[in-house]
């Protein structure tokens, strides 16, 4: 009889950390072989050395790693990982930032050739706490965190004591900071006891994206960014300027924006749609 397969789940709000961490992860020299699914290759930076080849949904890496693409029906996804004659040693989902963890964890615990392996939940500390205090959105922020095995703490250089002590009343241990120690050890030797698990309602988002060859004026970007609506909480892609190239990330009150190469200008957008529609975001970037 084949051994189960060991099921992950990363989850975390908008720009919590979690493409970050997956990241790290695919580039560990930790002897597993690993299968991520994730929402969208766009984001994750794999070193070039490391990819062995590259399909139109999946990367193979020389380590070992697999990378795909995840359809919108989550089921279909983990049974083609099942059908695979070459299992991984371990899979890992990386959901939304919008996704109940809870909700896809049930779909391992009713797949007999799954086995549970725990929820990780990465918490931004620069965020937390506003989205804590907004009613709208802190019932989905708090199932993400009091559904997790291990709450990680990212965005920050220390333990704060007043948020860790917060987050600790939503579950029974304190977070740990996610630091620059090697991430498998830690991920993979959960051993999580059974709990219950209940969805948590979430309010309807607006997406927006964008694409398109424009070229704003350098002073201009730095200008719309700062002045963006107040509803949309997730901004991340590339902006062409008479400058050159930046990656751009918003999270909240968080703006970042670095150089990089881009010939065009692609951008996807994020808001609870109580506070903002995908036309008032486009209103705000075509102004």
């Amino acid at each position: 009889m084949t051994a189960s397969l060991p099921l992950t789940i990363v989850s975390g709000y908008l720009g919590a950390g979690k493409t970050t961490l997956i990241n790290r992860l695919l580039a560990e020299d930790h002897g597993i072989r690993l299968m991520v699914i994730v929402n969208d290759f766009g984001a994750i930076n794999i070193d070039k050395a490391l990819i062995k080849t590259r399909g139109d949904d999946t990367i193979a890496l020389t380590n070992g790693c697999v990378c795909c693409t995840m359809g919108t029906d989550l089921t279909m996804a983990l049974n083609d990982v099942l059908d695979r004659d070459d299992r991984p040693d371990h899979l890992i989902i990386e959901a939304s930032g919008i996704a109940d963890p809870a909700a896809i964890a049930s779909a391992a615990i009713a797949e007999p050739e799954l086995s549970y392996a725990g929820i990780i939940t990465l918490v931004d500390a620069q965020n937390i706490e506003g989205l804590l205090d907004d009613p709208l959105i802190a019932p989905q922020v708090t199932q993400q965190i009091s559904a997790a095995d291990l709450v990680l703490l990212t965005k920050t250089d220390a333990a704060v004591p007043a948020l860790l002590d917060r987050l600790a009343t939503m579950r029974a241990r304190s977070p740990a900071v996610l630091d620059d120690t090697p991430l498998a050890p830690l991920l993979f030797d959960i051993v999580p006891l059974p709990q219950g698990r209940s969805t948590a309602p979430h309010p309807a988002y607006a997406s927006w994206q964008h694409d398109s060859d424009m070229v704003l004026d350098r002073r201009a970007m730095g200008d719309k960014l700062a002045n963006r609506p107040h509803g949309l909480y997730r901004l991340k892609g590339f902006i062409q300027t008479d400058d050159g190239g930046y990656e751009v990330h918003v999270v909240g009150q968080f703006v970042k924006a670095k150089r990089a190469q881009t010939d065009r200008t692609t951008l996807v957008g994020l808001g609870s749609a109580a506070r903002i529609s995908r036309d008032e975001i486009e209103t705000w970037w075509c102004a």
